[in-house]
């Protein structure tokens, strides 16, 4: 069984045959409608293992343990423990591969958890790690082959499996190989945002060894995204598409078995070699895939280059052209954020890193090290609240490497690690923590013997770094040099040291470089025009990433004009793109008095927008709580909702409908909104009024339930935050809500809308069931529909009133009905 292991991690010349759908193979055998199909394994083993032998006789190599929803979440209340399904499941798939001929391999299957993770919903990194470990465990105690993340969405929950993954193995002296599949919308994003190169560059980096796409779309849909993907990653690709689209009436899936295998044939040209079936295949499909396969070879896959970058799920910064690091959440000489941490003042600190975002920085360092704060509670904590309003890159800087690991863990996406130098201590404390996380490092010119004055000693240090870094398994594109500013009012002669080093460094080495531009002119007057000049020097000399104030409108103005003049920016789109705009064409032609060194400290964000609006588009939650009690004060509560949180939400819903925010941010300004109603509800509560509106359930209340045999309501959850964070509430029913319960509730509450939820095919019909049965009883309410698997003539067709494609829809649905 090892050496079958190693051939699927090394072996390049054959392909591999995973199997298809289970639940639906289950339900074609007598899974109860709305069963947990997990707990077949303990009731009908005999069945499950009958499952797996088909697919094995089929063709399939590996095949999934029907272990899929067998987390602590989903299993609660099932009357069985994680540990005793997972065993069971193992056992039955290995009863099936060990009575085959072909030694086909089990993989244990985890699915999403099913509950949305911090910042967006409220279940926690570490909950979720704990939750996955236990599978983990679960499942190689039992004896699977490898292990398969798959069906993700959330980029951040994805992070919690594979460290789970690989530090649970650790800890059971066990090395299985682990294959991470997310799922993809036709957008070219997942649900919650994540991006094909954000997902790459984050799964390759934390050491999965496959990377491939699962369920949501057909093989046709797909094929340009795997197209993206194996260009964007050294791992091994694998596809397991769904038999084309559903249709709703018909439960039945859009291309039949021959049709799919034609379908993926287009996939050898990419270099895949690994291959199964999702949701609507069966044997059959896994068989006329191991016939179009039967006398193929593989195509050697192309190798993309590798790239320097940094990420969230959402925005991929890849490190192709000058890209600014903001400076400006670091307390060294900013009297007003020093005091900001000491008080945890969170909203003065998120808004340092928004107006640097919003000057055009495209990462962000962060430091809280200063005397007084435990910083390895107080980087973490930061690094989450930045994350929860902006997508943006960040820099980890610490010279704490426990506090490093900490702000590493719970970071989502890639970061930049400030840094490493050439001390054997700090190389032994940094590089593993990069490797182990996938980060990329900053790597400073300095040693035992501190900085060295010559541009050739501070190149030995890099170079010494850089191959230190390398035995560790960091690729060069991973390191940015930092050669380090000298002041120049202390140390003159030094300052042309170090752009001499930055040039042998980026010749010889190949890798690229990062330098802090302020410190060079402090102690002298005219300050910005010593930076200015310096940043223009060192661009020329071949720096990629200036840290800098990005507040300074003159600093921006010289790489901008530094990327045209050396043709960085072509047809001077960039340059012509900033300087059309009416602020820019403002400043410029006012020609205003040049900025101080440090940029305003205030807290308040200087926009022109009301700051109320801000707030909630930023996702400032105690901003807007603040801003609407000062406004309590003038004006009426429900004016205040009609003309401020109303529109202020409808401005990032049509955002959101555009593509130019995503699911986090926009809860993020939902949840903003929410705290500036909580404010006029206790308002309220302590100045009652006799005319003022209610928000009972009776006039403007909803019922939302997901369906009968439906276990999924991630997408009502969300759904339920968007409705109440306009005001509407929301009496959630929860999931697998029985027909008669839903009329129940509209009954008891004279409910005059209604939104039912369904993730899957098979449950469309309890959804028809709902809608009849609050019709039969002649209920005075409007019925909405949702769900992956509708659409908007079935939805008519079952006798709905609306469909809402999006929790934004469900909003507009809502107004509609209820004003």
């Amino acid at each position: 069984m090892e050496k079958i292991i190693n051939d699927l991690l090394e072996d390049s010349s054959r392909f591999w045959l995973l199997d298809g759908a289970m639940g639906t193979q289950l339900q074609k055998k007598g899974l109860p409608f709305g069963l947990q199909p997990e707990l077949f394994n303990l009731s009908h083993p005999e069945i499950v293992t009958d499952i797996h032998r088909e697919y094995i006789e089929a063709g399939s190599n590996i095949i999934y343990a029907n272990t899929f929803g067998a987390n602590r979440k989903k299993l609660s209340g099932c009357g069985h423990s994680v540990q005793e399904i997972i065993t069971a499941a193992v056992k039955n798939a290995k009863a099936a591969a060990n009575a085959s001929a072909t030694q086909a391999l089990v993989a244990l299957d985890i699915g999403p958890i099913g509950e949305l993770l911090e910042p967006t919903g409220t279940l926690s990194f570490e909950e979720a790690y704990d939750i996955f470990a236990e599978e983990i465990t679960a499942g190689v105690t039992a004896g699977a082959d490898l292990i398969v993340l798959e069906t993700m969405t959330d980029l951040y929950e994805v992070k919690a499996g594979i460290l789970a993954a690989k530090e649970t193995c650790e800890k059971l002296s066990r090395s299985l190989p682990l294959m991470v599949s997310m799922t993809f919308e036709a957008n070219g994003r997942t649900f919650t945002g994540c991006s094909v190169p954000s997902m790459a560059a984050v799964i390759e980096g934390l050491g999965a060894d496959f990377i491939g796409f699962n369920c949501s779309l057909g093989p046709v849909e797909l094929l340009p995204l795997a197209k993206e993907l194996v260009s964007c990653t050294s791992l091994p690709v694998f596809i397991k598409a769904n038999a084309g689209l559903p249709d709703p009436q018909t439960n039945l899936y859009s291309i039949s078995a021959e049709e799919f295998a034609r379908c993926m044939e287009e996939y050898l040209s990419l270099g895949i070699r690994v291959f199964g079936g999702c949701c609507g295949t069966d044997p059959e499909f896994i068989c006329e895939m191991a016939k179009m396969l039967s006398g193929k070879h593989p195509v050697k896959a192309a190798v993309p280059a590798r790239r320097s970058c940094v990420c969230t799920p959402t925005d991929f910064v890849p490190v192709d052209r000058v890209r600014i690091i903001g400076e400006r959440i670091n307390p060294t000489g900013k009297k007003r954020l020093k005091q900001a941490i000491l008080e945890q003042d969170f909203d003065y600190i998120l808004s340092q890193g928004i107006s640097q975002v919003e000057a055009g920085a495209s990462i962000l360092d962060v430091n809280m090290g200063m005397p007084g704060i435990d910083e390895v509670q107080m980087l973490p904590l930061v690094v989450k609240k930045l994350q929860s309003v902006l997508d943006t890159p960040l820099q980890l800087d610490s010279s704490n490497p426990q506090a490093v690991e900490a702000a590493l863990r719970i970071y989502n996406g890639k970061p930049i690690v400030n840094s490493v130098n050439g001390e054997e201590k700090s190389m032994q404390a940094i590089l593993p923590l990069v490797k182990k996380y996938g980060a990329a490092v900053v790597a400073l010119t300095l040693d035992e013997s501190g900085i060295p004055l010559l541009a050739e000693q501070r190149f030995a240090v890099a170079e010494k770094i850089v191959r230190r870094a390398e035995q560790y398994g960091i690729p060069k594109e991973d390191i940015f040099v930092d050669c380090l500013t000298l002041t120049a009012s202390a140390q003159q002669k030094e300052v042309v040291e170090t752009l001499k080093a930055m040039k042998m460094v980026k010749e010889k080495l190949g890798v690229k470089t990062v330098l802090g531009v302020s410190n060079i002119s402090f102690g002298l007057p005219n300050r910005e025009l010593l930076n200015h000049s310096f940043l223009l020097m060192a661009l020329e000399a071949g720096l990629d990433l200036p840290i800098i104030n990005p507040n300074i409108p003159s600093m921006l103005d010289a790489i901008r004009a530094f990327e045209v003049l050396y043709n960085l920016d072509e047809h001077s789109a960039r340059y012509i793109e900033n300087f059309s705009r009416p602020e820019e064409i403002a400043r410029i032609s006012a020609k205003p008095v040049a900025a101080p060194i440090s940029a305003p400290e205030s807290a308040s964000t200087e926009t022109g927008h009301d700051p109320l609006t801000d707030g909630i588009k930023k996702g400032l939650a105690e901003s807007v709580r603040r801003e609407v009690s000062a406004l309590l004060t003038s004006q009426e509560p429900e004016e205040i909702i009609n003309t401020k949180l109303i529109p202020a939400l409808d401005v990032v819903g049509q955002e959101f409908e555009q593509g130019k925010i995503f699911l986090p941010q926009m809860i993020q300004s939902a949840q903003a909104a929410q705290a500036g109603f909580e404010e006029i509800k206790n308002f309220l509560a302590n100045h009652p009024k006799a005319d003022t509106p209610s928000l009972s359930l009776a006039q403007k209340g909803i019922v939302l339930a997901t369906v009968h045999g439906d276990v999924h309501d991630i997408g009502k959850n969300i759904v339920k935050v968007i409705l109440e964070n306009y005001g509407f509430p929301v009496l959630d029913l929860g999931r697998d809500v029985p027909a008669q319960k839903v009329v129940a509730a509209v009954k008891e509450h004279s409910i005059k809308l209604v939104g039912l939820s369904a993730l899957m095919t098979t449950t469309l019909k309890s959804m028809e069931e709902t809608i009849a049965a609050l019709r039969a009883e002649n209920l005075d309410c409007k019925v909405m529909v949702g769900g992956a698997v509708l659409t908007e003539d079935y939805a008519m067709k079952i006798g709905a009133d609306f469909y809402a494609k999006d929790a934004k829809q469900s909003v507009d649905i809502a107004k509609k009905v209820l004003g």
